[in-house]
């Protein structure tokens, strides 16, 4: 696992977190319409049933509370009906086994794994998720646009706080997306798959000498506020097509709350009602 918290100094009293595709980045919807569920259907053969199986993807991806769940996860949940409903997957059980035991969902672990065990299923997997990668990378820069507000955002949280970006998404897309946009000059540290998971780096990033209540995590997927809430810091939900208006009220009305220490309680709850609800 890498890490690069050692090099990272702790420099405002203040930290918000941001996760990039989906919150920060729009760049979520294309790369699982063009290039996560595309891939899926090629390296396992599943033309036949293109259409539902690319539904059921968005679904689990998108539209519902497992939203923003790691590549892999996902990708054992829709094979796995895959292999209820429509084609016998070979092999299904080495993902979902690996799924459920590794302590990193990267391709990084997943090679290792590889190593260990000769897969051929893990080896499918992992051929999956470096094309996946490869697509991403050849979207077109129209696709790869950050949501109206984010910049005026960045600028106005850095005045007052260090950033963090801490994504589950590719280390390299990441970094390309936000300096291409001049985004990545607001941030301190970015924090990707390979560094673990959102709760370990905030627990992470804790340890550099944060109070709890002064670290925010702004994120669009339950797994953000999940992350948040097992490290006791608070959480800010960009709400799925209505991020600008998120992001807007951030700037105008959250971030105020936070730095004068009235975010926690009555007004967090509300927000993260909010949330579920618009993803139920």
């Amino acid at each position: 696992m890498r890490d690069i918290f050692n090099s990272f100094t702790k420099k405002k009293d203040f930290l918000v977190c941001i996760d990039s595709d989906g919150c920060a980045m729009d760049t979520m919807n294309s790369k699982h319409f063009y290039c996560f569920g595309p891939c899926m259907i090629e390296e396992w053969e599943l033309t036949p049933w293109k259409d539902e199986v690319q539904k059921r993807w968005n679904e689990v991806n998108l539209y519902t509370m497992t939203r923003g769940i790691n590549r892999f996860k996902g990708l054992s949940m829709v094979l796995n009906e895959v292999n209820q409903k429509y084609k016998k997957i070979e092999g299904i059980e080495e993902l979902s086994a690996w799924t459920n035991e590794a302590k990193e969902l990267s391709n990084n672990s997943l090679i290792q794994k590889i190593k260990e065990s000769d897969s051929a299923m893990l080896k499918q997997v992992l051929e999956w998720s470096i094309k996946v990668n490869q697509m991403v990378e050849k979207l077109p820069e129209s696709e790869k646009k950050p949501f109206g507000g984010v910049m005026e955002g960045l600028q106005a949280i850095h005045q007052k706080a260090d950033i963090a970006i801490v994504s589950s998404a590719n280390q390299d897309a990441i970094e390309k997306e936000w300096e291409d946009h001049g985004l990545l000059q607001y941030t301190d540290i970015l924090l990707s798959q390979d560094c673990g998971s959102k709760a370990y780096c905030i627990e992470r990033l804790l340890e550099k000498g944060y109070k709890k209540e002064k670290v925010l995590m702004i994120g669009d997927a339950p797994g953000d506020r999940d992350a948040a809430g097992v490290n006791g810091v608070l959480y800010f939900p960009i709400l799925v097509k209505k991020e600008c208006d998120s992001w807007n009220r951030l700037l105008t009305e959250s971030m105020e709350k936070f730095v004068s220490g009235s975010y926690q309680g009555a007004y967090q709850q509300a927000c993260i009602e909010e949330f579920e609800e618009n993803l139920r």
